[in-house]
């Protein structure tokens, strides 16, 4: 996808290994997550393996949900009252109302953000949804999280990756299924960004602090039916992705917690942080 409203940028990166096809046979991720939030860009199969997850797992709509509230409150805030100007969205999904580009837009108008993701699908519907503010620019570049070096070449004919960039890794480590492999690809974006720039993570989890014990089951039932593969981790895995950065308050919560716009939020077994490099 090239710039709205800027410069063109890069042709859209395609790692090698993929075919980039679109397979309505089985159950995706981006479809079946689209489903949980109410949207229309989804198959039956998508719909069938959502209903049976959500039996599973009846708190998985609330997760959704919650995590793409976290969303629109962490841009608002980084926007509104941190200044920042750029974004890099890793793992976008399906764009619905109230994408990361026009909450930081409506605040700031030139406002750069680039969006990252892997599936047909989400590379169909942004081409033609993901518009930008003519003062800005918006950019989708097809590729995977487990490819951070693509991610980040791409992601420099529009950003400025001098100026301060925040990170956002919404729901997508959960796809990369080693941990050890999953903290390098944050290590490896997080030292292409300068002092001042943000990580913004959720991450589903199966500690029973947050309910999470229904995951595990509803996770195997994935596994075996649905793509990509996901996992779960534990709190103190979590925290290690944030190693060398200061969190922001109140830390690594429930996602639904995090600076909740009501005084008591439903707890949903994903967590949710932000962090500053310093």
């Amino acid at each position: 996808m090239g710039v709205q409203g800027g410069e063109d940028v890069s042709e859209t990166q395609r790692p090698s290994g993929r075919s980039g096809l679109l397979n309505t046979e089985v159950a995706h991720n981006a479809r079946v997550w689209n489903y949980w939030i109410g949207g229309k860009d989804n198959y039956e199969v998508d719909q069938r393996v959502g209903e049976r997850v959500a039996s599973m797992f009846p708190v998985i709509r609330d997760v959704a949900r919650a995590d793409r509230a976290f969303l629109s409150r962490t841009v608002q805030f980084l926007a509104a009252d941190r200044g920042v100007r750029q974004f890099l969205d890793i793992g976008t999904g399906l764009p619905t109302l109230d994408n990361t580009h026009e909450i930081a837009q409506r605040i700031a108008a030139d406002s750069r953000i680039v969006y990252v993701d892997n599936d047909p699908t989400v590379l169909a519907h942004a081409r033609a949804l993901l518009t930008s503010a003519p003062e800005g620019a918006t950019a989708y570049i097809e590729a995977d999280a487990h490819h951070p070096d693509a991610i980040l070449q791409g992601a420099a004919a529009t950003l400025d990756l001098g100026r301060p960039v925040a990170v956002m890794m919404l729901g997508i480590l959960n796809f990369v299924l080693d941990t050890g492999q999953a903290q390098d690809i944050v290590r490896q974006i997080l030292a292409s960004v300068p002092s001042g720039s943000y990580l913004v993570l959720t991450h589903p989890t199966t500690d029973a602090d947050l309910g999470g014990e229904g995951n595990i089951a509803a996770m195997k039932f994935w596994n075996e039916n649905a793509t990509p593969p996901i996992t779960a981790r534990s709190r103190a895995e979590i925290t290690a992705f944030f190693d060398g950065l200061d969190l922001l308050a109140p830390g690594i919560v429930s996602c639904a917690h995090w600076r909740a716009e009501s005084d008591s939020p439903a707890t949903v077994p994903q967590f949710g942080a932000v962090a500053i490099k310093p």
